[in-house]
């Protein structure tokens, strides 16, 4: 007969942590500031409420001089009532536990914390994207003291970027403190991961640029044949839109290092407007965290409708959804609409009708991309669209 006795996790040693970094004590200050302003307003008798910035587009502009977008003022404010009392609750609930994590010198995933809020009775979580949600708002709420996700200890499930080439990232063990050199030179047929946390990371680097690739098989072919030691470069793949962990890799690398960076993506509207923009202006729904992800002065090598006519690639039509995307991207997006370079280049695909892949350039041999592409655009830096 199955026992009915209910079980009872035992209680886990905590290990002893070192000191707070600057912005750990930002981050519990500004977590018990909040604390201390719910309590207060409470204590009065009044109605708690939490200022949110305006994740959104609509509060985004693109500062040209700076090169990402910036918020604007446009603040969502969220006001204890009935209604929502779960909510509410289940935001100070998730900053608790984001202290606990600071405090522990510990993280949990975004999966993680949403099930650790299963233990917290009627304010726990239904779904993944509403711990999600409640986590960015807070993330938004402390980013103008500085204060990431990751700061808040909480990490993406997601996968990193790939690096190859003349880099040596320079980590720290975990238990010991104990410095670690990570050549990426070394690993074979490999390639070193991006963590999904990479502030205390450091960078050793002779190379003269960063290749950011948005695919993974585009990155293996000029990893596995040492494009980097013969362009001496660093090579960063993507695997599409960069993870904010790639972004944030490639924006502390550039700064450090002052490497000019350059994009390789396919040609269509999703690689420029999802991929590409991301990763050099940042997004509207991240507006508040721009300025510490995106890299505004990375330029786009290609492939470019340009380079469709002047290479004679393959191509496939553009489908329905692309056109609507790239009309979009002309009418709509401050980014686009701030660069006439980019304004021809979409008018210009729009016109053909046609995109192309960046495997396409296989057409002229396995190693064109190697042997001729690369080699001739880099020729021609001035001529990379912004």
């Amino acid at each position: 007969m199955a026992s009915s006795k209910k079980f009872v996790p035992k209680p886990q040693p905590k290990k002893a942590r070192g000191p707070l970094s600057p912005l750990d004590k930002v981050t519990l200050r500004e977590i018990a500031a909040c604390a201390e302003h719910v309590h207060a307003r409470i204590q009065k008798q009044d109605k708690p409420e939490l200022k949110f910035p305006d994740r959104s587009l609509r509060n985004a502009r693109y500062d040209k001089k700076d090169g990402y977008f910036v918020m604007g003022r446009s603040r969502v404010e969220r006001t204890l009532t009935v209604n929502t009392v779960k909510s509410f609750t289940q935001t100070l609930k998730m900053m608790a536990l984001s202290k606990q994590l600071v405090d522990e010198d510990d993280f949990a995933t975004k999966r993680e914390a949403y099930y650790v809020s299963k233990n917290w009775e009627e304010a726990k979580f239904d779904e993944q994207p509403e711990s999600d949600a409640a986590m960015d708002d807070i993330e938004a709420l402390f980013s103008l003291e500085g204060v990431m996700r990751e700061h808040l200890r909480f990490k993406a499930d997601e996968h990193g970027g790939k690096v190859a080439g003349q880099l040596v990232v320079l980590d720290r063990d975990r238990d010991s403190g104990r410095a670690l050199r990570i050549d990426c030179t070394g690993f074979g047929s490999g390639a070193y991961s991006i963590p999904t946390s990479v502030e205390h990371l450091g960078f050793e680097t002779k190379a003269k640029f960063v290749l950011v690739i948005e695919t993974i098989g585009m990155f293996e072919r000029l990893s596995q044949h040492s494009y980097w030691k013969t362009a001496n470069c660093i090579l960063i793949g993507t695997a599409g839109v960069p993870t904010r962990a790639t972004r944030r890799f490639v924006r502390k690398l550039s700064d450090e290092h002052k490497l000019p960076v350059y994009a390789f993506n396919d040609c269509d509207p999703y690689a420029f407007s999802n991929i590409y923009r991301t990763l050099k202006v940042g997004s509207g729904n991240a507006v508040h965290l721009n300025q510490f992800f995106c890299v505004p002065h990375a330029h786009f090598l290609g492939v470019s409708p340009q380079d469709i006519v002047d290479y004679e690639l393959p191509t496939h039509d553009l489908k329905d959804v692309d056109i609507k995307r790239a009309q979009d991207m002309l009418k709509n997006d401050p980014f686009f609409q701030a660069h006439k370079e980019w304004q021809r280049a979409i008018e210009m695909m729009l016109k053909s009708g046609k995109r192309a892949e960046q495997q396409a350039l296989a057409k002229h041999g396995l190693n064109f991309v190697i042997e001729e592409y690369l080699p001739q655009k880099l020729k021609e830096a001035h001529k990379f669209l912004p």
